[in-house]
């Protein structure tokens, strides 16, 4: 467990972190309107918002997205515990600063294996009083790892959230990404919840992944179908997975789908 606020962990982070090459997590920031990014990152951003101008909607549609998905979770249900894998960098509204608001009482543990993500960590564990947050440094791949570390601040004989936003899309191969997702909820006790999104294919989709491919940061792309499967087994929460912009959205929000699906499942 990195609880992370030691600054020589984040100077040993850094050092690891080379800003002339881009890097997809400062790319997502800086189509959010970030300003964790350099310019090798704004021009492979550049380059893929010509093909594909929607990516900015889509990644501010993902925000929104776990934004309501986490008022959902805590405000509706009661979930009290959040295990966010595949962090990315702090932006607006983060899981924890969403969860507390509603509950201050809730405990979130980060997970990624991004030196970047490590840099700028101290700013998801700034938890209210009464909550928690931690910062576990460690790969999707490694489930079983994820689980031992986060549970030395969540208690797994309660109802935990997974949360994976377009975390799986690293992973190639289809059945060892619903692999994981299934031993992730195996690890995790009923009444639990998965919330998941992941990209999907259209025509300047796939340009735009050429793109990003060619410069080293390859993402696959699921069909709507596959990503549904990732709900296998559990009891999916209305209106099912569909494109994020049309999963309860906001009063007198006129959404617009997008190659972006996601759902919000409960583990019976």
């Amino acid at each position: 467990m990195c609880r992370m606020g030691a600054d020589e962990a984040a100077q040993s982070a850094w050092s690891r972190v080379d800003t002339s090459v881009p890097h997809s997590a400062r790319v997502w920031n800086y189509w959010l309107g970030g300003k964790d990014n350099f310019p090798a990152d704004r021009e492979l951003g550049d380059k893929v918002f010509e093909v594909y101008p929607d990516i900015v909607h889509v990644a501010r549609a993902q925000r929104e997205f776990l934004v309501r998905a986490i008022t959902f979770l805590a405000g509706e249900v009661g979930i009290r515990q959040f295990l966010d894998i595949g962090t990315g960098l702090p932006s607006a509204d983060n899981t924890h600063e969403v969860a507390q608001r509603i509950a201050p009482d809730s405990r979130i543990v980060y997970v990624d294996n991004d030196p970047l993500v490590l840099v700028h960590a101290r700013a998801l564990l700034t938890s209210v009083a009464g909550g928690a947050t931690a910062y576990v440094d460690a790969d999707v791949r490694d489930p079983d790892r994820i689980l031992a570390e986060a549970a030395e601040v969540l208690d797994f004989t309660q109802p935990v959230a997974l949360v994976m936003f377009g975390i799986l899309g690293n992973v190639a191969d289809t059945g060892e990404a619903q692999a994981i997702a299934k031993r992730l909820l195996d690890g995790v006790p009923s009444g639990s919840y998965l919330t998941l999104n992941d990209g999907t294919h259209g025509e300047a989709v796939d340009k735009a992944i050429e793109i990003t491919q060619a410069d080293g940061h390859p993402y696959n792309l699921r069909t709507p179908d596959q990503i549904t499967s990732f709900f296998d087994g559990l009891e999916v929460v209305e209106p099912g997975v569909v494109s994020t912009p049309l999963w309860r959205p906001a009063a007198g929000v006129d959404p617009q789908p997008l190659f972006i699906y996601g759902g919000v499942g409960r583990k019976a």
